[in-house]
């Protein structure tokens, strides 16, 4: 106490994060390209009024390509027929170069993801995207589910991914999302992704 001030409420609320290396951040240039990922034909196209046709995400698709992207998000095949005679194009067709990897979204449901890998089948490689819903909102409101079932839904997706992987010839990489992670806990969205990662077990690879 000094004078009639109380000082102690100054008193440091908080704590320092540990110590980590940071020599990277030292570095005045990048060692390789980052892999840039165009998600045009999959939220970009969500957020028209009118959605693009099938020729028109053929020709899009080609236009990418053209530029130069190396990872193309093509959609939710499982959302519509055209989101999957999409897909299907892509592979048939033989439009997908083999050092470009598309990446499809697929919700943590089981006949979604058995589609999803339907409209992968004879891609050479493919990055499949999984999510469900995390925010308290959704939760409560919508799946009127506690948190413990909300693991289990995503635990189950992603199983299901590895089993389909193993069944289906090519290249299969993985990604989770807990959808409206701005509206959940982080502890949370913390322990749902490592959740899914205790199935995958994740390699550098």
């Amino acid at each position: 106490m000094k004078g009639n001030m109380n000082t102690s409420k100054y008193t440091r609320g908080y704590f320092m994060p540990p110590e980590q290396c940071l020599d990277w951040t030292k570095k005045e240039y990048i060692d390789k390209a980052p892999v840039w990922c165009s998600v045009d034909l999959r939220d970009g196209n969500q957020a028209l009024i009118v959605p693009m046709s099938l020729e028109e995400k053929l020709e899009f698709f080609k236009v990418l390509v053209a530029i130069g992207f190396k990872e193309i998000e093509i959609g939710f095949p499982a959302a519509s027929e055209t989101e999957y005679e999409f897909c299907r194009a892509l592979i048939e067709q033989n439009l997908i170069p083999d050092d470009v990897t598309i990446q499809v979204l697929t919700q943590s449901r089981e006949h979604i993801i058995k589609k999803t890998f339907e409209a992968l089948s004879g891609a050479k490689h493919a990055v499949v995207h999984l999510y469900n819903s995390t925010s308290v909102a959704q939760r409560e409101q919508v799946f009127r589910k506690p948190k413990n079932e909300i693991i289990d839904i995503a635990v189950s997706g992603a199983k299901l991914l590895k089993e389909y992987r193993e069944k289906t010839p090519g290249d299969f990489k993985f990604e989770y999302s807990p959808e409206s992670f701005t509206g959940t806990e982080p502890e949370f969205a913390l322990e749902i992704c490592n959740a899914v990662l205790d199935v995958w077990q994740p390699t550098p690879d």
